[in-house]
């Protein structure tokens, strides 16, 4: 029977200040959603996930494993689909429907991006949006409900 490393501390860059990174957890969006799951280190190495419920893992992120090494999640490539404009206005219209849905989306300057789907690409493409699908990093927004604390960008305001 083979030894899990079990995996239950996010490590926080700013007080805990982690050394560097001996091993990559490369995962999807969807698995790094999970607060528990069963993962395959870089090397090939059993891992468990026993992390805080609600937590989602963003690319970058380190966390501590119980035997004292730090691993550091990568998000893996996956099948998404990309839209860029640089009409405002339309792209502000497909955030709006695409959020209608509840449909997760990350989103930069000029373009969206979203888990591939079909109809979603369907819908778009009537709006007179090309959609790519490609195989990239998906990081969506943490939506409004995401604590102040999970934030990972800068500010320059006091919450």
């Amino acid at each position: 029977m083979s030894v899990v490393l079990k995996i239950n501390l996010k490590l926080d860059r700013s007080t805990d200040h982690p050394r560097a990174a001996e091993r990559r957890l490369i995962l999807p969006f969807g698995e790094r959603s999970k607060s528990r799951l069963r993962a395959f280190l870089d090397n090939g190495e059993e891992a468990g996930l026993f992390l805080e419920r609600g937590s989602v893992l963003r690319h970058g992120d380190l966390l501590l494993a119980d035997d004292g090494r730090v691993v550091e999640v990568q998000a893996a490539n996956e099948t998404v689909s990309t839209v860029h404009t640089a009409d405002g206005s339309m792209l502000a219209r497909a955030c709006y429907h695409l959020g209608n849905r509840h449909v997760a989306l990350q989103i930069g300057a000029g373009w969206l991006r979203y888990q591939h789907d079909h109809v979603l690409d369907d819908m778009l493409r009537g709006f007179g949006l090309e959609v790519v699908v490609e195989q990239l990093p998906f990081e969506p927004e943490g939506g409004a409900y995401v604590a102040a604390s999970q934030h990972t960008h800068p500010h320059t305001h006091q919450h």
